[in-house]
């Protein structure tokens, strides 16, 4: 059972949100904040598998609150839900440690995907937001060049959205080996995370966006 919380300070987005989880047989409510600042201390007592937090919220904006519950709660996937996102926003989030960011015209499925996904450790983008980070990556000559065969193999799947275990499942290699290559492939690459290091591959054409987890879901 995923267990998620949600944080929004309209209360028609919150019942919205509320009838989307309760739909799902394996989703339940871990419970509801109106502010970034009720967010986070709902968090530290509920332990939920996933946060969706509105951007804009009073007392404690939901980037400021990501943060804080990245912090205390590394566990937790949160997955930030706006009516529009500014560069400086998702940037913000990003580096807040966010798993997601997704906009609020994205439909009940595709939240409920979005959940399932972020719960499994694979970072949401919503498709719009995915074209910009693209399009800002930077563009060194060859940035897949400096990779051995065994670690282009590596991205590749991590683009398609397998979590370590599962990359170590498909080439008989243990979790932890995994963990070694993606950290390598990380440095090489000059990127800070899976998220980033897929967009590369997906960019110089190892993987076309038709390959990526339906969702657009990008996954240390």
């Amino acid at each position: 059972m995923i267990r998620v919380l949600i944080a929004d300070d309209h209360e028609l987005v919150r019942r919205g949100l509320r009838q989307t989880i309760e739909a799902e047989t394996d989703m339940q409510l871990a419970g509801e904040a109106r502010t970034g600042q009720e967010a986070v201390a709902l968090a530290a007592a509920t332990q939920p598998d996933v946060a969706l937090l509105d951007v804009q919220m009073p007392v404690l904006d939901g980037i400021a609150a990501a943060a804080a519950i990245h912090a205390a709660q590394p566990a937790v996937a949160i997955v930030m839900l706006t009516s529009f996102g500014s560069d400086a926003q998702l940037h913000a989030a990003l580096r807040a440690g966010v798993t997601g960011y997704l906009l609020k015209d994205i439909s009940g499925d595709e939240l409920a995907a979005a959940i399932r996904g972020a719960a499994a450790g694979r970072p949401q983008m919503h498709p719009a937001i995915l074209r910009r980070l693209m399009a800002q990556m930077p563009a060194p000559a060859d940035p897949l060049a400096a990779l051995t065969a065994r670690e282009r193999e590596i991205l590749h799947l991590i683009a398609q959205g397998l979590s370590n275990k599962e990359i170590g499942a498909a080439l008989s290699l243990t979790e932890a080996t995994v963990k070694g290559y993606v950290s390598t492939i990380l440095s090489k690459l000059g990127v800070l995370d899976r998220t980033q290091a897929a967009l590369l591959a997906v960019r110089y054409g190892m993987v076309t966006l038709d390959d990526l987890p339906e969702g657009s879901a990008l996954s240390t």
